[in-house]
């Protein structure tokens, strides 16, 4: 993506470029939206273009944008004219293109042009700040001692972080941290030198990394593992106020006892989960006793329990990111200070995964505003929230378009269709989310996926066309939502609602089971009313 100041000293020219097909298999679908909808993307503003007119066509150039950086997802659920915005991700990457382009045209343009960059720039900061959603956590007032967490924050700051943010505590999620003072789009929240991140690299210098090193069967990923279940007894160990500052119990799904596992069972969740417990302790009886065994000097019998191997799991699963370090070498880290950032679907933090070769330090830049006082959030990635219970242990606030449910569909009628299989994720050809996350609730797409529907009428010989009659479209259509209600009811019966007295009592893992259980019910049921609904009107 590149912008110019030329063609004239009349005009500053704004250029939004796809990237090129070797580096995304979506370019020619994304093409095709772009012209199909009238987007171009290279649109010139004049200098002397009245504000108004200038933030007409930044509209354009943000449509434009946000087509750029669609996902596979995003591509699916999109209708034909729906121009967005498609996810706060989608918009947090198309507005920060428009942010960079803008300010760098500010710092070589002449006072002509200032004016009108000036305008684009402010609207985009204040599109930037629009999204998301109020931050109502709630933070508690410590009545107990938190003096491991300041001394984590001091112990960082010794050795090089560089903080805009503060631990606090909030009620429900535990810890997080918000903002010491205003940050602004583009700042630097946060900096953790590299000689602080927990990476393969660091592994190497390891008396585990060394013990191993020879034998084929074992991974620097569960090499990394090995140590991290070392080093949180090491009282030696330069990382020791870290690791006292972690949880005794990250609570994740892999953490779940019986009732819980009861309260999934027919979900998706409980085969993620059962597969990912069943993977674990085979790979846990694989490594123990044998390892105790052959190197007992390295690998202490009262260290290497199962609970402190499925602690350093879910220490993994739930604080590690993938950065790029100084070296070019894409790792799995851990970052100390920086897994105290909390998850949001519309986050502050979005890109932060290359280590700065200048200053060989890792740094969090803000892709929207947050204020002094604000819970500052970091994205995790995109993940639904199966994942999320799994590995994380928690459910996000607010709407997630990454919550899907895959479908068992004979997809054979597809593979004709080229227009389907291109926006079609490889691992499942068609998918529901929740209906209220489309803007097209009634006739043709009654809030569900063209793709899907497509697929169905192409299935049940419901196509239509120029040339059907209105009492054939209507007929097509209640075959078509007959067929859908088939599908969804028997999915919608087997959630039942749960008892008031279930969740009484219930322990944190019970807890959320039921709350994802929920949302599953949630998003079923948003289908089956926007179907029956239909079929009232037809």
């Amino acid at each position: 993506m590149v912008a110019a100041a030329g063609a004239g000293d009349d005009v500053v020219e704004v250029a939004v470029q796809l990237p090129p097909p070797s580096e995304d298999p979506l370019h020619q679908e994304k093409k095709r939206i772009l012209e199909s909808r009238n987007l171009s993307c290279a649109i010139h503003v004049p200098m002397s273009c009245p504000a108004a007119d200038a933030l007409k066509l930044l509209v354009q150039i943000i449509q434009a944008a946000r087509v750029v950086y669609m996902d596979e997802l995003e591509l699916y659920f999109a209708g034909d004219d729906d121009i967005g915005p498609f996810s706060a991700r989608n918009e947090l990457e198309s507005l920060n293109l428009l942010f960079k382009i803008v300010n760098n045209l500010l710092l070589t343009s002449d006072a002509a042009a200032n004016e009108v960059l000036q305008t684009l720039h402010d609207d985009i900061v204040v599109r930037l700040r629009s999204v998301g959603m109020p931050d109502d956590y709630q933070m508690v007032v410590q009545t107990q001692s938190h003096d491991a967490e300041d001394s984590l924050l001091k112990w960082g700051e010794h050795h090089g972080v560089k903080s805009k943010l503060q631990i606090a505590f909030f009620q429900g999620t535990g810890r997080g941290m918000v903002a010491s003072e205003s940050i602004g789009v583009g700042d630097i929240a946060l900096e953790i030198p590299e000689s602080l991140i927990i990476s393969e690299e660091l592994l190497c210098q390891s008396k585990v990394f060394c013990t191993l090193k020879d034998l084929d069967n074992i991974t620097s990923e569960t090499m990394l593992l090995l140590w991290s279940m070392r080093e949180r007894y090491n009282p030696s160990s330069k990382f020791k106020t870290y690791f006292e500052t972690l949880p005794a119990n990250f609570n994740t799904g892999l953490s779940f006892g019986i009732d819980a596992l009861a309260a999934l069972e027919g979900t998706l969740l409980f085969d993620e989960i059962m597969q990912s417990k069943q993977h674990l302790h085979q790979q846990y009886d694989n490594l123990f006793p044998l390892l105790c065994t052959n190197y007992p000097e390295i690998f202490r019998k009262d260290l290497c329990t199962w609970d402190n191997f499925l602690w350093a799991c879910e220490l993994w699963y739930s604080n590690s990111m993938m950065v790029v370090l100084s070296s070019g070498k894409l790792s799995t880290c851990l970052v100390p200070v920086a897994g105290l950032l909390n998850h949001s679907v519309s986050p502050h933090i979005l890109n932060y995964g290359r280590v700065d070769s200048a200053t060989k330090s890792l740094k969090f830049p803000l892709s929207r505003p947050c204020d002094a006082g604000d819970q500052c959030f970091l994205s995790y990635g995109k993940h639904p929230g199966s994942h999320l219970v799994t590995f994380y242990g928690f459910l996000p606030r607010g709407d997630n378009p990454y919550d899907v449910i895959p479908l068992d569909l004979d997809t054979s009628a597809d593979e004709e269709d080229s227009a389907v299989q291109s926006v079609s994720t490889s691992q499942t050809t068609h998918m529901v989310r929740g209906t209220w996350l489309s803007r097209y609730g009634e006739f043709p797409m009654y809030g569900l996926p063209q793709p899907l529907l497509s697929h169905l009428r192409a299935a049940l010989g419901c196509d239509i066309d120029e040339s059907t009659m209105e009492a054939d479209i209507k007929e097509n259509d209640r075959v078509l939502l007959e067929t859908l209600l088939s599908i969804f009811n028997p999915m919608l019966e087997e959630l039942p609602e749960p008892d008031d007295s279930d969740r009484e009592s219930a322990g944190w893992d019970v807890e959320l089971a039921l709350n994802y259980k929920d949302l599953q019910r949630r998003i079923i049921s948003s289908i089956v009313t926007s179907c029956t609904t239909a079929l009232e009107k037809i």
